[in-house]
């Protein structure tokens, strides 16, 4: 079954006008290092974004190492290299590595150069990083209090009596897991709107923890919140399937500007979009107010020197969407081998006063927009499972591009070569949670091609042709 849907994937990459790859690697139970590989591509009925393969690096696990692997799966699997568009990773040093790393030695194998792209979800935890060392010592000091209480079988029992009996907001504190990208935010909300409880707690237990008691921490404490919650807004706009590269860029530019008004908000007091910081400065009538505008400065720069690989294809994203309005000598030709420049300037031309397709993306833009409004109002009343059930962005994009006439094939290939390009690495790091749900402790010694063919049935959204496997079975001939 895994291999018929890998053959009808194949199938389907090799006719597509344009795809891209994304690569991220991780450790299963076993130690083996194992590289998940994505491909992003239109079919005839829109986007796919499809696991190619687990693959497992038994020993080493450089650049070098990666693009051998990675080369020989796709050479093995016959998927064709002359139109693959782009490539994302997680930015490591093994993956964009100036000589030795994947991504250089993949263009050099393939003799020619590729959009590549850092993943926006690792670049914006990386930002978070760079919060004040003050702040990094508050966070780490949280962590040794909620392990003291959650680490022990017994306090952590104890404990969730003691929230029960004082009716506390939240039943119980979580642990910090630095893997999950959320997990920072939900730890301090729920160590912060608990922490008289907390302090009770380890008084009665014996054990000492003076910075809890100390204004200065605390201050830090809900300032920390109140980031790190703005921060999970953002990583959560730009998780899931569905969105083009372009919106998600537009998501970081626009947090870019937000930090803006929020460095405003504390250096004037008002503290608009500080609920807990307020809170705390109405308990205690203090606030380091020049300490956190500085904070959030400092992030603010780093950001603005974040996402260049983004920011410098900010009108080859653009394309699909906005296509005539786009002067075609900005585009980044160099990955499309597909497409005629020529042709492609031509075609643009041609189409500018015609107006029944140029209609076409003016209804795109204004499906979009209403797309946006119906979900700021779903978002806004927290109905999240009426928001999954809304159309996709990239849906009206492919069948806007759809509609157009292949007289104008040069802009189709590299409106859809565009649209292939991945923004983040979003779907290795979900595919790396099945993978340890199905190679567990107690499935350890599970095979390469096992753990290959489950991860294959579980992840794609293709289904296996029974009715070809049936007919290539042989029937039970009656003695």
């Amino acid at each position: 079954m895994a291999s018929n849907i890998s053959s009808q994937q194949i199938s389907d990459i090799n006719s597509a006008p344009g795809y891209s790859i994304a690569c991220d690697g991780s450790k299963d139970i076993s130690d083996v290092e194992q590289i998940s590989l994505f491909c992003r591509y239109l079919n005839s009925t829109g986007l796919k974004e499809e696991l190619i393969e687990i693959i497992p690096l038994k020993g080493q696990t450089r650049g070098e190492d990666i693009c051998g692997a990675v080369l020989d799966c796709l050479k093995t699997k016959e998927i064709n290299t002359t139109h693959l568009v782009s490539v994302a990773t997680d930015g490591a040093p093994n993956m964009v590595g100036t000589q030795q790393g994947f991504v250089s030695l993949l263009q050099k194998s393939l003799d020619r150069n590729l959009l590549t792209f850092h993943c926006m979800l690792h670049q914006e935890a990386l930002c978070a990083q760079t919060f004040p060392r003050e702040c990094n010592e508050m966070m780490n000091l949280v962590i040794r209090v909620v392990n003291k209480i959650i680490a022990q079988g017994l306090n952590h029992r104890q404990f969730r009596s003691l929230l029960d009996e004082l009716d506390s907001t939240y039943p119980d504190l979580r642990l910090h897991n630095k893997v999950r990208w959320l997990s920072r935010g939900e730890v301090l909300k729920r160590f912060a709107v608990s922490l008289e409880h907390v302090k009770t707690f380890l008084k009665i237990k014996g054990l000492s923890f003076p910075e809890l008691d100390q204004p200065d921490w605390v201050e830090k404490l809900h300032f920390m919140v109140d980031m790190t919650s703005h921060l999970n807004t953002l990583n959560k706009s730009l998780q899931g399937k569905g969105s083009t590269t372009l919106q998600m860029l537009e998501e970081v530019l626009a947090f870019e500007r937000k930090m803006t008004v929020f460095a405003r908000d504390v250096q004037r007091g008002t503290l608009l979009h500080f609920p807990f910081l307020k809170e705390f400065k109405e308990a205690h009538n203090q606030l380091n107010f020049v300490y956190f505008q500085q904070a959030i400065i400092d992030m603010q720069t780093v950001f603005q020197q974040r996402f260049c690989d983004f920011r410098k294809e900010k009108d080859t994203l653009s394309f699909p969407i906005t296509p005539l309005e786009i002067d075609p000598l900005l585009l980044n030709m160099t990955a499309f081998t597909a497409v005629s420049q020529a042709t492609l300037e031509l075609e643009l031309a041609d189409i500018a006063d015609k107006d029944v397709w140029v209609s076409k993306f003016r209804s795109l833009r204004a499906d979009l927009e209403d797309l946006a409004r119906q979900k700021a109002t779903l978002r806004q009343n927290h109905k999240w499972s009426d928001l999954e059930k809304l159309q996709k962005p990239d849906k009206l994009v492919f069948d806007t591009w759809n509609a157009i006439p292949d007289s104008y094939m040069n802009m189709k290939k590299y409106a859809f070569g565009v649209l292939s390009i991945f923004g983040s690495t979003y779907l290795c790091e979900q595919s790396f949670s099945v993978m340890n749900y199905l190679k567990n402790e107690q499935r350890s010694r599970l095979t390469d091609e096992s753990l290959q063919s489950q991860m294959k049935l579980k992840v794609s959204s293709y289904q296996a042709n029974v009715d070809v496997l049936c007919s290539e079975i042989q029937k039970q001939i009656s003695h």
